[in-house]
């Protein structure tokens, strides 16, 4: 039994050996390989090409941006205000000081229903006629990838989630403002006026 743990020990601490460049056994060729080499002035040089920011952006403020608010609504958002007991409408109003209109997707409808009778009760309140529906004509039914495709095209609208990733992916684009609930209330993140 003692020469299996030995074994076994040779194994866990086994490491590759590599020869140091200084050592006598490689030939010079074989040293210029493992250097770096620097390109020259003018050649091998990328050119990066950046996505040109709208007028709207002038000075990174959204100036497309204002009553009444435009809110593109993940499905997330919903179940987080059914579970706090707020109401939308309401909520936005008293958060933002202006009349809001609370957007909904194809992806986001067809998300809620792909979640089943858990969340009946939040398809009721998204079917509402006060909410309104936006038309997806891109394939699949992510929400995610539908909400972040449609603000980097229009800048006119904020988005309401909960969700870390979604959160993460808006705040990459400037100037779109982002409505969450923290301490059961809304917040938004990144709208000038609220600061």
């Amino acid at each position: 039994m003692g020469k299996v743990k030995q074994a076994q020990k040779q194994k866990f601490g086994a490491m590759k050996r590599r020869l140091n460049l200084k050592d006598s056994r490689l030939k010079s060729k074989d040293r210029l390989k493992n250097k770096k080499q620097k390109p020259k002035k003018g050649e091998n040089l990328s050119i990066r090409t950046l996505p040109q920011t709208p007028a709207s952006m002038f000075f990174s403020y959204n100036k497309s941006l204002g009553p009444p608010y435009r809110i593109l609504i993940d499905t997330n958002f919903v179940n987080f205000s059914i579970s706090n007991k707020l109401d939308v409408f309401e909520n936005l109003m008293t958060c933002l000081y202006a009349k809001c209109i609370p957007y909904v997707t194809d992806c986001v409808m067809a998300e809620l229903e792909k979640l089943g009778r858990r969340y009946r009760v939040a398809l009721r309140i998204v079917r509402d006629p006060r909410f309104e529906r936006l038309t997806c004509l891109h394939k699949g039914t992510y929400a995610d990838d539908c909400l972040v495709e449609r603000v980097t095209q229009h800048k006119c609208y904020m988005v309401a989630t909960n969700d870390k990733d979604l959160k993460r992916r808006v705040r990459k684009i400037p100037g779109i403002p982002i409505v969450f609930i923290h301490n059961h209330k809304y917040e938004v993140e990144r709208l000038p006026e609220a600061s």
